[in-house]
């Protein structure tokens, strides 16, 4: 969903630039936040279907986006549906309701295509009762890190079946996905930022942690109260030099920023305030390019549905009145700048095509969530500036701050509810 292991929101490709623009709707009946492009070119989309909130995996035609097979997942938590990765055989790599770990191929016989469940692992003897798996991502010694809502954090071994796990803070949730680098794995609970990895004996080792301001409670806008932001690794050495989380601090928010290896690891560089110009608060995965970060608010944006344990917000709503903006670590890593803020009101997770440096989102013209027109829209990564902004019409429905997908050949696939657009 968040375009690599490290959570970047990044892609090397071009998305459909500052032209004029095709745009189609996939009817699914669903609501599909995770489109992912495999290496054959094909998209792979998990989905809640809406009438009964059943996780289906589907597979897309990439000249049409028509759907060529789907299967269903046996349900989970309301969110269960929502993070998954491709491994290198393009299978689509997810835990199902029942606590399976499942990597779900797609297989074509002459003309038609089936997806199935290529491969089953068991997590339940490794997770708590009644826990359940929040997310899950590649490790980079070819095993598969996952983290529940609970706050355990485990790997899986899917050649042998062995799994280890371990659990982390007494109290803490995890209600966000997990990313990883070659440094290990990262998780946000509702109280800090860890960074764990395989000890000697292949047990997952907690490295360090690193409290953030959680604030009082949760804000209108966001889904659980702490962080909203899934982890993102970035940096201009390997990728991996920092990790940054946006935190929950009232009344103004701040991009938290850590060093994730080698002297100083688990050290913030820094902390400064974001969103000064919008909202104070983000349920949404920064983007991380080079000594780059650029966070988007989503504070008071409104959700169809919350999760179950997602507890009342302070205040008990707000106007969506969005928000972005971008901080630089400075090349001696002595602290950050503020480059821009602006009030772009992004109504979707952005993302940053490093091909060109323009970020590609939807946005919307007002702040009342539950109207105002939804629109394309380019930025320029440099300035914060809008390059492009058009009206995708009145019956386009909702994104819900859910993650686009740049797939070759100048594609755009934006998940909303009950559909996916595919903007060309």
């Amino acid at each position: 969903m968040h375009g690599d292991s490290g959570s970047s929101d990044t892609t090397p490709l071009t998305g459909p630039g500052n032209g004029r623009l095709d745009v189609a709707s996939i009817e699914l009946g669903a609501v599909c936040p995770s489109v992912l492009i495999g290496g054959d070119g094909y998209p792979v989309v998990l989905c809640t279907r809406i009438r009964d909130l059943r996780p289906v995996v589907f597979l897309l035609d990439p000249a049409n986006g028509s759907a060529l097979a789907s299967i269903e997942v046996t349900s989970g938590s309301l969110f269960g549906g929502v993070y998954d990765y491709l491994d290198q055989a393009d299978r689509a790599v997810l835990v199902d309701g029942a606590s399976d770990l499942l990597r779900i191929g797609h297989h074509r016989d002459g003309a038609a295509w089936s997806l199935s469940v290529d491969q089953r692992v068991p997590l339940a003897g490794s997770i708590p009762a009644g826990d359940t798996v929040t997310s899950v991502a590649p490790d980079y010694q070819g095993e598969v890190w996952f983290a529940t809502g609970g706050a355990t954090v485990g790997l899986v071994d899917t050649s042998g079946g062995t799994v280890r796990s371990v659990a982390l803070g007494t109290g803490e949730r995890v209600s966000n996905s997990i990313s990883t680098a070659p440094a290990g794995m990262t998780v946000a609970t509702d109280h800090a930022v860890y960074l764990v990895a395989r000890g000697p004996d292949g047990r997952p080792e907690v490295r360090w942690r690193v409290p953030y301001d959680r604030g009082p409670a949760r804000k209108p806008g966001q889904l659980s109260w702490g962080t909203g932001s899934t982890p993102t690794f970035f940096g201009p050495t390997n990728g991996a030099d920092f990790v940054a989380v946006v935190d929950n601090a009232d009344p103004e928010v701040h991009l938290v920023v850590i060093r994730t290896s080698g002297p100083g690891a688990g050290r913030r560089v820094c902390a400064p305030p974001v969103l000064l110009t919008g909202g104070p608060g983000s349920e949404n995965s920064p983007i991380g390019a080079g000594r780059t970060v650029v966070v988007a608010s989503t504070y008071g944006y409104s959700y169809p549905r919350l999760p179950d344990d997602a507890g009342p917000s302070r205040p008990e709503s707000a106007p969506f009145v969005g928000g972005m903006t971008r901080v630089d670590v400075r090349a001696d890593r002595s602290g950050c700048d503020v480059v821009w803020d602006n009030a772009v009101r992004s109504a979707a997770v952005p993302k940053l095509s490093t091909a060109d440096g323009t970020i590609t989102t939807m946005t919307r013209s007002s702040s009342d969530t539950a109207g105002g027109r939804l629109s394309y829209a380019v930025i320029a990564a440099d300035s914060g500036k809008i390059l492009t902004q058009r009206s995708l019409g009145a019956t386009v429905a909702d994104p819900l701050q859910m993650a686009g997908t740049i797939a070759p050949g100048r594609v755009l696939y934006q998940g909303t509810v009950g559909s996916i657009l595919r903007i060309t």
